[in-house]
């Protein structure tokens, strides 16, 4: 697509949900006569790329293509200025980056959130810089090109695809093969790539965010940045766009579940394109993503970690939007638990499984992004207090996690021999837990060694079922404790033929059967008792198991898994998911060549190879978090308390 205008148009945002578009020919960003140049347009959320012209458009956002950019040296935020320039050239386009000085993250959690969401207010003003692409010359190579998104990948005289192995090699094709690109550069990976699927009406070929988790470490450890880069700008730009079910309109901050480019034919005959974003409005159930957010604050980290690009994080519009996801998260409302209470379906269990409420995944996801957002958020006067109540909030939900979510054989015997109906600071029974709750199935399959993070608690209910993702991601994040952690290893591998079997990893154990099934899912047909979410094994799940089994120091467990998949994933064609209790079927409503199963097993392989690199991408206990203790346990009438739980010694 060529340009045919020398102007360049950019973005802004008053608030979140609108956009200001406004042309450059004359003018700068601010003090902008109405009957010159700009108008004033309340974009819907479709984010367009198309040529520049002078016609109107309906809604959305320019994508500049390669040989337009605006350069960050010459934009000032008080008179915002834009260069253009026409480029001849077909080299790789990058994104320009505004350097934004940091500081050190570190404050104390003497604050609440609710004196930050009084006084700053800054954030949601800042203007949005535009996602624009400038060209620079394409690198001398002494070898062949590196092609990275083509068929096969030639890395000059390396000789690395020799080493692999026939399922990995067909794992990177399929992988760049599902690689989406937008103006001409790569923003993400379909959720499935299936040539033989027919039903279009499905969202297998959108990009979801959750899905391209896995593509980007897979990629990342591949040395390939420039598509996660793209792909987290983009979303960035999808973040505070309107969005509404039913006339109702979620709060500022949340990123879409997914979003699919299409093509649009304007007026004038020639064709657009343009980013349509599901913020949860076409989803089944209508359900909003909690965990989009939280998974990109993660992968962006995951980026600087693994590239050294820290600029990215550093721009003034991807720390507003990490400052507009934790202004959501931690808004105060009704409920009295640091955990995020949030409905089913919000997250990779997407269908109703009895997961509303407090679910374990949700809180381990919210625990490290807010361990990412700390380490990223550059600290002043504006965002100090929103820094203390992150800390606050860490603090109080690692408490909560390790003291009321842990069961392992010494706890379950403790709940069986609870007392009920008490009411005071002091009691025992905190949540009203009926010693009758605890199934049958668990007292003879908690094993004596280990234990793990339940599933969900909340008044007079515990979810006793073991969350495979929840557990993994605990253990990566340090939300438990490193005797917690261990417990979890030891339970999945004493555990190993219900977690494993024929195919890694379990989402859940076990599944709901009968009566249970046909109350809790609303007799679901596809969540049947080992199937899909209720008990179906999924191999997209590697990539976390291997990341907690190089953390424990456990790497000959993860390569055992990663042996088990590798044998089945190419002859059964990469499945989104295992049935039966031992994982031997593919599943009977698998999606074949899914994305984010070749994305976890090559993921997996990468850091088998590079163990070092997965240092950079988990968390070790924070001890100043121990010390700031707010559970309360040395705040008694008059008793003295116990030591709070939390406090284990490091490993030596």
């Amino acid at each position: 697509m060529m340009m045919t205008s020398r102007s360049c148009i950019c973005v802004s945002a008053m608030k979140p949900c609108c956009r200001f578009l406004i042309s450059f020919k004359s003018s700068s960003l601010f003090g902008v006569s109405p009957t010159s140049s700009s108008r004033l347009i309340n974009s819907s959320k479709l984010l367009q790329c198309r040529k520049i012209e002078s016609r109107s458009i309906r809604s959305g956002v320019h994508c500049r293509r390669r040989n337009v950019f605006c350069n960050s040296d010459s934009i000032s935020w008080g008179g915002s200025r834009c260069s253009s320039s026409i480029g001849r050239g077909r080299g790789r386009g990058i994104l320009v980056i505004p350097r934004v000085a940091s500081d050190f993250r570190n404050q104390s959690s003497s604050s609440s959130l609710d004196s930050h969401v009084n006084k700053d207010k800054s954030f949601e003003s800042l203007f949005v810089k535009p996602l624009v692409f400038k060209e620079i010359p394409k690198k001398e190579s002494g070898g062949k090109e590196d092609a990275k998104f083509g068929n096969v990948r030639v890395k000059g005289e390396r000789e690395e695809v020799s080493s692999q192995s026939e399922a990995e090699r067909e794992a990177w094709r399929l992988l760049r093969g599902a690689v989406v690109n937008y103006c001409g550069f790569p923003v993400g990976t379909v959720a499935a790539n299936d040539p033989g699927d027919k039903q279009k009406t499905l969202n297998y070929d959108q990009v979801f965010i959750r899905d391209f988790v896995p593509s980007a470490y897979a990629f990342l450890l591949d040395g390939d940045g420039e598509i996660v880069r793209n792909f987290l700008l983009q979303t960035l730009q999808l973040q505070s766009w309107e969005k509404t079910v039913d006339c109702h309109s979620p709060g500022p901050g949340l990123m879409p579940a997914s979003f699919k480019v299409k093509s649009l034919e304007g007026n004038d005959g020639s064709f657009e394109e343009c980013l349509d974003a599901d913020f949860g409005e076409s989803a089944i159930g209508r359900v909003s993503p909690v965990d989009s957010g939280l998974w990109w604050i993660i992968l962006l980290r995951a980026y600087g970690k693994l590239t050294g690009d820290y600029t990215l994080q550093e721009r003034i519009d991807v720390q507003t939007g990490i400052k507009l996801i934790l202004k959501l998260c931690l808004a105060d409302g009704f409920d009295m638990f640091p955990t995020l209470l949030v409905t089913d379906g919000s997250c990779m269990i997407d269908r109703r499984m009895g997961i509303h409420g407090h679910p374990l995944e949700i809180q381990a996801l919210f625990y490290s992004s807010l361990r990412c957002a700390r380490e990223m958020l550059n600290v002043n006067d504006e965002t100090k207090n929103l820094v203390a109540a992150v800390n606050s909030r860490l603090s109080a939900l690692s408490f909560h996690i390790r003291e009321y979510y842990w069961v392992d054989i010494k706890k379950i015997n403790e709940i069986y021999r609870y007392n009920t109906e008490e009411y005071s600071a002091d009691a025992t029974n905190k949540f009203n837990i009926y010693p009758e709750q605890i199934p049958s199935w668990l007292v003879d399959w908690i094993p004596n060694r280990g234990g793990y993070f339940i599933g969900n608690l909340q008044p007079a209910h515990m979810d006793f079922r073991f969350f495979t993702l929840g557990n993994l991601w605990a253990v990566v994040s340090s939300l438990g404790s490193q005797e917690q952690n261990e417990g979890v290893m030891a339970l999945i591998e004493e555990k190993w033929d219900d977690l494993v079997a024929n195919m890694p990893l379990k989402i859940c154990f076990p599944a709901l059967e009968q009566e249970e099934w046909r109350i809790i899912t609303g007799s679901d047909p596809k969540n049947t008792p080992w199937s899909y979410h209720n008990g179906g094994s999924w191999p997209t799940l590697l990539w976390q198991f291997t990341l907690a089994c190089i953390k424990m120091e456990k790497l000959d467990l993860a390569k055992k898994a990663v042996a088990v998949a590798e044998k089945r994933l190419k002859e059964d064609q990469w499945p989104e998911y295992y049935d039966t209790k031992s994982g031997r079927f593919v599943g009977k409503q698998s999606r074949l060549y899914q994305t984010w199963t070749n994305a976890g097993f090559l993921a997996s392989k990468k850091l088998i190879e590079q163990p070092e690199k997965a240092s950079l991408l988990f968390w070790e206990e924070d001890y100043q978090l121990l010390e700031t203790c707010v559970c309360g346990l040395n705040k008694s009438s008059g008793k003295k308390k116990n030591k709070c739980s939390r406090f284990t010694p490091p490993r030596s």
